[in-house]
């Protein structure tokens, strides 16, 4: 495969909107399917799907970066160099991960042959789109029980990530599902959405882990110049644009609730609607 500006170009437009989407309430599977179907790119399917999966690691690495030291374990102020709180943390995580992590191996590909289509990613936008402003409305998360992640028992972790099921659904929101999760358990809203950026990080690096290996045992582990060039170059800008809308995020949920995404979601599936009837 020859290198083509184009190609390349469209690799940076979709590392643009996998950042976006990735941390927005708004569905970052459902934006690529839907990209997808007006951007085409000239690569396989089977690179494609390795692509618009590896791409996320340049997210993941955007939520280490930037919480570095809420993540990391380990410290040289901390008597045997563990940070207990920490690890409580981590085992929360992990307990987060355990059912989309079964449900997401046992399933993959018939979840991708039967429900990776614009139709239900255009259904999956308005219902959930919906089911946004109705929780806001009655001001789910009003009076949160949990002000800090420490406060998570591994019940409302395990609760958390059952939530995080419905994003197996594409159009659903993995970051949007497990936040208004941890809201209806009682999370204050901005600990519920830092509690989803650090699930995310396990959880998308092993899916990235599992679509590389199915790629490489399937094409061989090796890529040519243009793709290793257009996955680097997407990776590269999911991570830039994702350090800047974790940031914003985290700032707009302190003062502003989910409705606008919630709009968001209905007016975008029901151009799409209309589009797709059409």
């Amino acid at each position: 495969m020859e290198f083509n500006i184009m190609e390349w170009l469209k690799a940076v437009f979709l590392g643009i909107v996998e950042g976006i989407t990735e941390w927005l309430p708004i569905s970052s599977t459902g934006h690529m399917i839907l990209v997808d179907e007006f951007i085409k790119m000239n690569i396989s399917e089977e690179f494609k799907a390795l692509f618009l999966v590896v791409i996320q690691l340049g997210a993941i690495l955007a939520v280490v970066v930037l919480y570095f030291n809420r993540l990391w374990p380990f410290s040289t102020k901390e008597k045997y160099f563990i940070c207990k709180d920490k690890f409580s943390m981590w085992f929360k995580i992990f307990v987060a991960c355990i059912p989309a992590g079964l449900i997401g191996v046992l399933f993959d590909d018939a979840i991708d042959e039967l429900l990776m289509k614009p139709l239900v990613v255009v259904v999956t936008l308005i219902l959930y789109g919906v089911l946004f402003i109705v929780l806001e409305k009655k001001k789910i998360g009003a009076h949160p029980r949990v002000e800090a992640i420490d406060e998570l028992t591994y019940k409302d972790a395990l609760f958390i990530g059952i939530f995080q099921l419905l994003a197996l659904i594409p159009g659903t929101s993995r970051s949007g599902a497990t936040i208004i999760g941890g809201m209806l358990i009682g999370c204050a809203r901005p600990v519920a959405a830092e509690f989803t950026f650090f699930l995310a990080v396990p959880v998308m690096a092993g899916a990235s882990l599992i679509k590389s290996l199915k790629f490489g045992m399937e094409n061989g582990f090796s890529l040519s110049g243009n793709e290793t060039l257009i996955l680097i170059t997407g990776m590269v800008v999911a991570f830039v644009v994702s350090v800047v809308v974790i940031r914003f995020l985290m700032s707009y949920i302190r003062k502003h609730n989910f409705v606008i995404f919630g709009w968001y979601r209905i007016v975008l599936g029901l151009i799409l609607l209309g589009y797709f009837c059409l």
